[in-house]
């Protein structure tokens, strides 16, 4: 019989023989680059198990390479390796199907276990382990599903805030390849010297992933850098509880799901893109629920949503693990925090927890990841007897994230005056982040409940009402509208008509001028240019009809009170011309056009537009908050002088119009 028993060394260049084995199933199987993924991963797995085990199966010698080589069948090698894969298949049903079979040709599987046959993944440094998931498992993962993946910075930044402790338990409910609680545990290894990391990965890491492949390789992650068997289940987290419950009971300590963790931090899929439209599964959660407004107060309807987007069920869901004081960290995309038709939301979350913080991030923070939608971290704790509802908000913005809002996420480096890339002590360089400025502006407002620096505010949750995100509280905007209020100002809805009536003349079949956004020169407010087309061409969008003196301001897109927002004055030109929704016109105005012209232009109008603007794609300001924005009115004089001026620039440019039209050569 063939002698199977085998030394087992440590290897520190696991990296170097995982791209050898990648390079040699790629191009000698012809499998696509997820299916060499998806063969490379099975085989880690029965190398674990064999591990684990006494027999020692994960072995080929040299005759049984020889044979194979040269087209003689070994049966003996297969049988040890399928009933190493049998064994593995049982001991993480959750993650392999019962049918699951290697794909790989007899040549490429003896290749595979000869060069990992004598490595002792057990005892292999971590560094060596993390560095062949990172570079290899991670990067082959993220080519394939980068919407799996939160940057790590991000990640890190949250699991600082929330600041774990040794003996809390920590889930994530769409933890994709775990990156939310690894971080965690490196968080407590960092701030727990001697404790038992495989011990507290299998009483305290927790996860649920949707996708099985994925789930296989966070699973494998916690194997490659821990050697904890991470306590992760592939299911769909908003499925019933209890029935993830039983399952997570099948291969954990854990037999409840709720009322049962310390932590839950997560980055679930958002975008209006796959909404949940199972009845019976949205009759289970309040937020699938529709909700109605009485009196400035939301009441649960027994009405069930046609659909509700997985991100608002998920925070359900998250705050259904929690333990009565629990804390969450999620991030969610901008359109939670503001929109006003999510007001029913926040008022869900006010009731449910105390809102802990709200971190702004840049827009790019996610487009070396895929995506360019703006979103923002929340942190909640949720409800109990001992926690008082009095309590101040931490709110910050990330401006600078390490990193290049491009494809590759290149790395930005701080530097000197004399541009030069700054080094720390130890000679490395020193990313351009703002993560760890607001983690220390965190601690500092933690330590005296209030905070006011460059990055951050805080202020009492007795002052959130509708809304949650930070430009809408920055005390810049909150100083802005004191000045205004205490001050000479009035409504805008109060100072003009603003139209939003279709044009008859849509239906007409007539041609028309069209004015888009892109038609207006945001520096002259000056109309200066339209297309002409016959009505039945002219796109959905296509909406109002102009009249000379009217003035159209923008209310959509990335623009908007930004001083690149599109704002102008109709002249007779454009005397019935036809405009897109993307404006609303502001006719008849009580006080002089010109003044409010001028006024549209300026930092008071641009940073209330700015603080009121929502969604998280393309932003938009709503017509009531629009109405709501106050123009400030000076003294009579004033007013008159800078109405003036505005006048007389366009009298200037028109002048000067006339003079170039009028200029011909002479041949």
């Amino acid at each position: 019989m063939f002698d199977t028993k085998l030394f087992l060394s440590q290897e520190s260049n696991l990296l170097k023989k995982f791209e050898e084995i990648h390079n040699y199933i790629y191009a000698n199987d012809g499998l696509s680059e997820q299916q060499v993924l998806d063969e490379f991963i099975k085989i880690l797995f029965i190398k674990f198990t064999d591990e684990k085990s006494d027999k020692q199966l994960f072995t080929i010698s040299k005759q049984e390479i020889i044979d194979i080589n040269s087209g003689t069948k070994t049966s003996a090698f297969l049988k040890r390796i399928d009933k190493l894969l049998e064994k593995t298949k049982t001991e993480y049903k959750d993650i392999f199907d019962e049918k699951e079979k290697f794909i790989l040709s007899f040549q490429s599987l003896a290749y595979l276990v000869n060069k990992l046959q004598s490595v002792d993944f057990h005892n292999s440094t971590k560094d060596a382990k993390g560095l062949a998931f990172q570079k290899f498992l991670g990067r082959q993962a993220k080519g394939g599903r980068g919407q799996f993946f939160t940057p790590e910075p991000v990640i890190d930044f949250c699991v600082e805030i929330l600041q774990l402790k040794p003996n809390e338990k920590i889930i994530d409910p769409a933890c994709g390849t775990g990156g939310f609680i690894f971080s965690a545990l490196k968080y407590i290894e960092k701030n727990n010297k001697g404790i038992d990391l495989q011990e507290y990965t299998k009483e305290n890491i927790f996860g649920i992933e949707i996708n099985q492949r994925i789930t296989q390789i966070a699973k494998m992650k916690f194997l490659l850098e821990c050697d904890g068997d991470a306590n992760i289940l592939c299911n769909n987290a908003l499925s019933d509880i209890d029935e993830l419950s039983l399952q997570f009971a099948d291969f954990s300590k854990l037999k409840y799901l709720q009322n049962s963790f310390d932590i839950v931090l997560t980055n679930p899929p958002f975008g209006s893109q796959g909404r949940i439209s199972n009845q019976k599964q949205l009759a289970k959660y309040e937020l699938g629920h529709k909700w109605t407004k009485h009196e400035n107060i939301y009441y649960k309807s027994k009405k069930i949503q046609s659909g509700q987007v997985p991100d608002i069920l998920f925070i359900e869901r998250s705050i259904q693990l929690l333990k009565p004081g629990g804390r969450l960290g999620i991030v969610l995309p901008n359109g939670i925090f503001e929109n006003s038709s999510l007001e029913y939301l926040r008022l869900y979350l006010k009731e449910k927890a105390n809102i802990i913080s709200v971190v702004r991030l840049p827009q790019e923070t996610f487009i070396p990841y895929g995506t360019g939608v703006k979103a923002s971290l929340l942190f909640i704790q949720k409800n109990s007897d001992t926690i008082s509802k009095t309590y101040n908000v931490f709110f910050s913005k990330i401006d600078k994230l390490g990193y290049q809002g491009n494809k590759n996420g290149t790395p930005e480096y701080l530097k000197d005056t004399y541009g030069r890339i700054t080094i720390d002590k130890n000679g490395k360089q020193i990313l351009d982040e703002d993560y760890s400025t607001v983690i220390k502006d965190y601690r500092l407002f933690k330590k005296e409940e209030k905070i006011n620096s460059e990055n951050s505010f805080s202020l009492s949750n007795s002052e959130l009402n509708g809304r949650f995100d930070y430009d809408y509280y920055s005390p810049e905007n909150r100083e802005l509208i004191k000045k205004l209020e205490t001050g000479n100002s009035a409504r805008l809805g109060d100072l003009v008509q603003i139209i939003k009536i279709k044009s008859k003349r849509l239906k007409s079949g007539e041609q028309v001028e069209y004015v888009e956004l892109s038609d207006i020169n945001t520096h002259s407010f000056e109309i200066i240019n339209s297309t002409s087309l016959n009505t039945y061409e002219l796109p959905s969008r296509a909406s109002y009809e102009l009249k000379q003196g009217d003035i159209i301001t923008a209310v959509a897109g990335n623009s908007i009170g930004s001083h690149k927002h599109a704002t102008a004055y109709v002249t007779d030109e454009f005397e019935n011309a036809i405009c897109t929704n993307g404006f609303r016109i502001f006719r008849k105005p009580k006080i002089d056009t010109f003044y409010l012209l001028f006024y549209l232009k300026s930092d008071a109008f641009l940073k209330q537009v700015f603080m009121y603007r929502t969604g998280a794609a393309i932003p938009a300001i709503s017509d009531t908050d629009l109405a709501n924005i106050l123009v400030y009115l000076p003294n009579e004089q004033e007013l008159n002088r800078i109405s003036e001026n505005v006048k007389q620039s366009f009298i200037l440019r028109k002048s000067a119009k006339e003079k170039l039209t009028s200029i011909e050569l002479a041949l």
